[in-house]
């Protein structure tokens, strides 16, 4: 059986930097931080008070009123990135066939809910939490909540692979349409803000105080974001018979892992998920003309990260422009390689790539072209996306321009 070709059509996102794609990539192309001081909770015992937190998001402009109320906040964030991806598809409801549209979604945090529940039963005793809470509180819900929103039928999944979880989910979605099982697919990932990610990563002395440097000399971390990614994905067929304004094709993905320990990937492991996906995608190394990085701000995340892209492309490396917008963005967790891979599309499409904003000083460890601070004009026909995760959980996904 010949395998389809897979298309992204429709691009839904909520950020720090914005909420649609207009306004979140006129931002990104114009270097725009959503990094701010927290307001979710008080930062007071921390050493960190910044992180990408979205100050503008109402989500009874986009959802329902009366069902807010029974939605946690990533729920919240991934319906309404769901709706923004299908309103840019041209894609109305009424013209899917629900049974052969799948949602696949990819989290670290799960929902916020379970977090207040477990504040409230430290502060005031178990008897204290919200029975809606406790509904709320799954992590599946997240997935299951687009599903009965939209009133989609095919195979519903949360994947939680933490960091590279949206490239896991969109490479599922990929899968699935590529075989022929489904018409559709919702992929991305989602995540909110979170106290305990905060409180984690600042008790592993992973955040900046202020500002993150991808590759930056003087990096002294990640900070903490959220936010929602989602790309409709169909088969190309489809997308041709409804005229769609196709942004990018997906190529192939490749999944590793991987690790030293259970929060560090190896370079070893990193090196194969890009051959693996290179391989699946047909691509050659020198045919790569982006790579979206995973791009923390960590020392040792981007340290790795470099060293395989340089093992990888050998001397070619230097060449390709390799850029982080968790400079700007913060760490969205499992959303953050779906809003990359959503990047990804859009660089391919208008021939831009972001740029990695707050680069000061160059590292002679990480001397790659990391397109500091301002945005590159440049022909993009294939880009790659990366996003590895604690465990070793490594993934890379091939995007590229459509061509006929």
């Amino acid at each position: 059986m010949n395998k389809r070709r897979v298309v992204v059509t429709g691009l839904g996102v909520v950020s720090s930097v914005g909420i649609g794609r207009d306004e979140f990539w006129k931002s990104v192309i114009n270097g725009k931080s959503g990094i701010s001081k927290v307001t979710s909770f008080d930062t007071k015992e921390f050493r960190c008070h910044y992180a990408g937190e979205i100050k503008n998001f109402i989500p009874e402009e986009f959802i329902a009123k009366r069902k807010v109320q029974f939605l946690g906040r990533t729920s919240q964030l991934a319906i309404t990135a769901t709706s923004l991806a299908l309103k840019d598809a041209r894609l109305p409801l009424k013209d899917i066939n629900k049974e052969k549209t799948g949602v696949f979604i990819g989290t670290t945090m799960g929902e916020r809910p379970l977090e207040e529940s477990i504040d409230v039963w430290v502060k005031e005793g178990a008897d204290k939490i919200s029975k809606a809470k406790i509904l709320q509180s799954s992590a599946n819900n997240i997935s299951a909540n687009i599903g009965i929103y939209f009133k989609f039928q095919g195979p519903n999944y949360l994947i939680p692979t933490a960091c590279a979880a949206g490239n896991y989910a969109i490479g599922y979605g990929f899968d699935l349409i590529r075989k022929g099982d489904l018409d559709y697919a919702i992929a991305g990932g989602a995540d909110s803000f979170s106290k305990l990610a905060f409180s984690g990563f600042h008790r592993l002395y992973a955040m900046a105080p202020e500002k993150c440097q991808p590759f930056d000399k003087n990096r002294k971390g990640m900070l903490v974001g959220e936010g929602a990614g989602i790309l409709l994905l169909e088969s190309l067929e489809s997308a041709l018979k409804r005229k769609s304004n196709i942004y990018a094709e997906v190529l192939g993905y490749g999944l590793s892992c991987d690790a030293f320990h259970m929060t560090t990937s190896n370079v070893e492991g990193i090196e194969k998920v890009i051959l693996k996906a290179l391989k699946e995608a047909g691509v050659k190394k020198d045919e790569v003309d982006y790579i979206c990085a995973h791009g923390t701000g960590t020392l040792g995340n981007d340290k790795l990260e470099c060293a395989a892209i340089k093992k990888v492309f050998n001397g070619h490396y230097k060449t390709i422009p390799i850029s982080s917008i968790k400079s700007m963005l913060g760490h969205t967790m499992g959303a953050a390689s779906a809003i990359e891979a959503l990047t990804c599309c859009l660089a391919v499409k208008e021939n831009i790539i972001p740029p990695t904003i707050n680069f000061e000083t160059p590292d002679p460890i990480c001397d790659i072209d990391c397109v500091p601070n301002k945005a590159r004009v440049k022909k993009v026909n294939i880009a790659l996306n990366n996003g590895f995760a604690f465990g070793g959980n490594n993934s890379c996904l091939v995007i590229g321009k459509f061509l006929k």
